[in-house]
This record gives C-alpha cells, structure tokens and sequence, in this order.
C-alpha cells in the first residue's frame, strides 16, 4: 500500500509517542525523537511502506533510550481490558448466539462467524485511542462494510494448514477463541512478532498470557515490525507463509504487507480501517469492520 500525505504526521505522533512512554528522561526523549525525526525525513518517499518506517522508528527509540519494550505498560492494559471484555461478550457465542443476539441457523457457519465479529471487534484496540474509547466500541455489534465470512468456512474445509497473523496484544482472547475453531477443520499456526514493536504481541507475550499450551504451534515472523517486512522475515516465517493453504491476517498492518502481493484468493483480512489512507485503499468508510478474501 502506498504513501498517503496523511502517514506523514501519523508517524510524527507515534515518534512522539513512543518516545515518552520509553523514558521519563526529558533529555533522552528529546534525542530519541530527534534520531526517529531524521529517519521519517529521510525514508518518508513514495516507494516506501509506513510499516517500514516505523519499525525503523521504533528500533531508534529503543536503542538511544535502552527500554526494549516502550509500550509494555500499555499492553497490559490492553489484556487485562480484554480478558474482561472477552468474559463479557463470549457467552453470547458460547450459548449459541451471535454476538447482537440473533439465532443460529446452521452450527459450523454461524458459530464460526461470530467469532469472526468478536475477533473482528477487539482490533478496535489501538494504541491512538483511549481504551474507555475501546471498551464501547468492543461492545458494539459488529457489521462488516465488506463481508466474505461466507468463503471462510469453505476455505477452511478445504486447507490443511491455516497461518493466523496475530495484531495488538490485548486481542490475544479473542484470537484463541477464533483459533479454536478454526482448528476443527485444520492445522493452525499462530503468528506473532519475536520481540517488542508497539502493542503488537510477541512470543513472550503468549508465554507470560498462560495460553501457550492452548495455541497449539506459535511462531514469529522474525522481525520486529508492524504487519510484515517479508524481505527481513524469517526463512521459517517465509516457509511457513509460502506453504499455508490460507493466511488469515488481522489488523491493519497485515493488510499493508499483504496488499503488495498480487491476490492469491489465500488472504483473509480481519480489521478495522482505523485511518483513513488504509480505509481509501479497501474501499470502505473510516472505522469500517472488514472481512474480506483476497
């Protein structure tokens, strides 16, 4: 996906942002924001994915401030909200209703697609948004502006293995309880990053959650970053992604990687569109929820 002017001051806010949750050391955080401000400067053209640039962003501020992990905090918070919020709304599904109350008709589909719009709903997590923000819009029904949910159950069905690209921390629930059911038709591997890089779940973040045993096979992408850097990712990632039948990606940063790739009919794309750059290129208003195949 390409550049938009408005990603610009985007990544101003999260050097910013990243910056002050790193150190409460005025003079450290103002050398770390000038050392992520000269590389927005110099690596902001056209060719360029934001996702790229932010990584780079977020290894600076790391590396001139020494905290490895600046949103730590933040993630906490996010999980503890939706291991809460996840109690909350799963009995819904748990006791055969979809997540605004209606029937179910047919078991495999429809108890399928409401953990789709539960695990659609908590990428409303955004490390831009006050979580009293989030914890609405989490509890909201979820309506899809572009809505493939149909193809997943057949896709399903007919793969072997299934790559699940995990988003921010605090959807880790919401994630297992998709994953599950995913499992009953194939093999599932569950991705996430092998180190810190904004709220973005890690291998350590899984371990710590408890819920390693229940993931079944976890794996990192190999490199710290938002969505995916495939040119940096690991030849286990790499091999990983090349052989599953289909990639079930959630968030925005996914649907960055992976709209550079021509279309395989492999994708399945899990978000919110949180910005509008990302929301002009699917196609669909600001804030909309999307399920779509590509």
């Amino acid at each position: 996906m390409e550049l938009a002017p408005q990603c610009y001051e985007c990544l101003q806010r999260l050097i910013r942002q990243a910056a002050e949750f790193a150190t409460d050391d005025r003079l450290l955080r103002e050398k770390a924001i000038g050392a992520a401000a000269a590389i927005l400067k110099n690596e902001f053209f056209h060719s360029r994915l934001s996702l790229t640039i932010a990584a780079n962003i977020h290894k600076a501020v790391k590396e001139v401030t020494g905290n490895p992990d600046p949103y730590r905090a933040m993630k906490e918070r996010e999980m503890m909200l939706a291991g809460e919020l996840y109690r909350e709304l799963s009995w819904r599904v748990e006791a055969g209703l979809s997540v605004d109350g209606g029937e179910r008709s047919d078991y495999h589909r429809d108890y399928l697609r409401s953990h789709l719009e539960l695990a659609a709903a908590a990428n409303s997590i955004d490390f831009f948004r006050e979580l009293s923000v989030v914890r609405e819009d989490i509890r909201k029904p979820v309506t899809f502006a572009i809505d493939h949910s149909e193809c997943l159950l057949p896709k399903l069905r007919e793969a072997d293995t299934v790559l699940y690209l995990a988003d921010n921390a605090g959807e880790i629930y919401f994630d297992l309880a998709l994953l599950k059911r995913m499992r009953e038709f194939a093999h599932v591997v569950y991705v996430v990053k092998p180190e810190a890089v904004q709220d973005d779940i890690t291998l350590d973040d899984v371990r710590e959650s408890g819920l390693e045993g229940e993931f079944g096979e976890v794996i990192s992408t190999g490199i710290a970053s938002p969505g995916v850097v495939f040119a940096l990712a690991s030849p286990q990632f790499k091999s990983a992604f090349r052989s599953a039948d289909l990639v079930f990606a959630k968030g925005m940063g996914h649907y960055e990687s992976l709209s550079e790739l021509t279309a395989e009919g492999r994708f399945f794309h899990c978000l919110k569109a949180k910005c509008e750059p990302v929301a002009r290129s699917i196609g669909v208003p600001l804030n909309s929820y999307v399920a779509m195949l590509r």
